[in-house]
């Protein structure tokens, strides 16, 4: 829904193997944990491999698996998260592009196929700054 906004400019952060940035919520509501189905990170088309990835958010980190279960978190459209993944990356080396995919239940609105799914993609270009 508000897809353009998703990746926060100039939040793009590592520490040579690990990099990290912060995302917002494409959608108007606030969602429960619970509700975020998949993310992904990329950065210049190197992807962060699936183990990796961590969701932090409200001062908790998650592996992605562990969303799923989680009611009493919620991601509010004034809050970032961060995400992050082992991508090796080195800081101040120029301009990269970053990534992030974000598929997202909205369980207020269910239509015939059941819940509806939200998928969202943005790409930014930005600096790596070290963590």
């Amino acid at each position: 829904m508000i897809p353009d906004r998703i990746i926060e400019q100039d939040t793009l952060k590592t520490n040579g193997t690990r990099t990290s940035v912060e995302v917002r919520l494409p959608w108007y509501r606030s969602l429960p944990a619970s509700c975020i189905s998949e993310f992904g990170l990329s950065v210049d088309g190197i992807a962060a491999p699936l183990e990796s990835l961590r969701w932090t958010m409200n001062g908790k980190t998650y592996a992605p698996d562990e969303l799923a279960g989680d009611t009493s978190e919620w991601w509010f459209p004034t809050d970032s998260v961060v995400v992050e993944g082992d991508i090796p990356l080195a800081a101040g080396d120029g301009d990269h592009q970053v990534d992030v995919d974000l598929k997202l239940y909205i369980p207020y609105i269910v239509t015939d196929h059941g819940v509806l799914r939200i998928e969202e993609h943005n790409s930014k270009t930005m600096k790596a700054v070290s963590a």
